[in-house]
């Protein structure tokens, strides 16, 4: 093969860039052309293990509104991971992420006519999605298909289904991570509550 003309580069330089030129993958119909780039192609479209324990980072933390009896002193997180997919990541038919959401909440204490349900909600609250209601384990699994967004947690009668909105007192809230970066414009310099108040960390 006939290398191209390049200016002088001096000793370094023609060493440097003879290592580069060789490290190229063949042209195709040379003899090791084929092993080569096919090593080359699997190993650009291996993905990597998808962690089974996801990161703190993406942990929602649940803060309790102290006002409903039995769960004044609840406790609950939400993990969030990536929805399994063959393509490395779930899309939504509107081009969002799909996401894996755990609730897990403790100390509370309900009667047997009570159950604890956990919804998703926009920003704006103009979209109300409910994920799933507490085993007698207090926890529950579903999917929430946006970017930011609230999770709240209420009291309802165990023995109604859940409709389109929540109609009891909520008992936790919080934020996904993807909107801790909300605007200040609540947090003026005499605004004395912080933002654990309306239950965000």
């Amino acid at each position: 093969m006939k290398l191209p003309a390049f200016p002088v580069l001096g000793a370094a330089g023609t060493l440097l860039f003879l290592a580069a030129w060789t490290s190229l993958p063949a042209p195709l119909g040379t003899p090791h052309a084929a092993s080569s780039g096919t090593h080359a192609l699997s190993a650009a479209i291996t993905c990597p293990a998808v962690d089974p324990d996801p990161p703190v980072y993406y942990a929602i933390d649940l803060v309790t509104t102290r006002k409903v009896p039995g769960a004044r002193m609840a406790e609950g997180q939400g993990n969030v991971t990536f929805a399994t997919s063959p393509f490395g990541v779930s899309i939504s038919e509107n081009g969002q992420y799909v996401y894996n959401l755990s609730i897990t909440m403790e100390n509370v204490r309900l009667r047997a006519d009570q159950a604890l349900d956990v919804w998703v909600t926009t920003p704006n609250l103009d979209e109300i999605r409910h994920i799933g209601r507490l085993n007698e384990q207090l926890q529950t699994t579903g999917k929430v298909e946006w970017n930011k967004f609230l999770v709240v947690v209420t009291l309802e009668s165990a023995g109604q289904e859940p409709g389109d909105m929540w109609t009891g007192p909520i008992v936790a809230r919080g934020m996904s991570r993807s909107g801790l970066m909300h605007t200040m414009a609540g947090h003026g310099p005499f605004q004395t509550e912080p933002c654990a108040v309306y239950g965000y960390r």
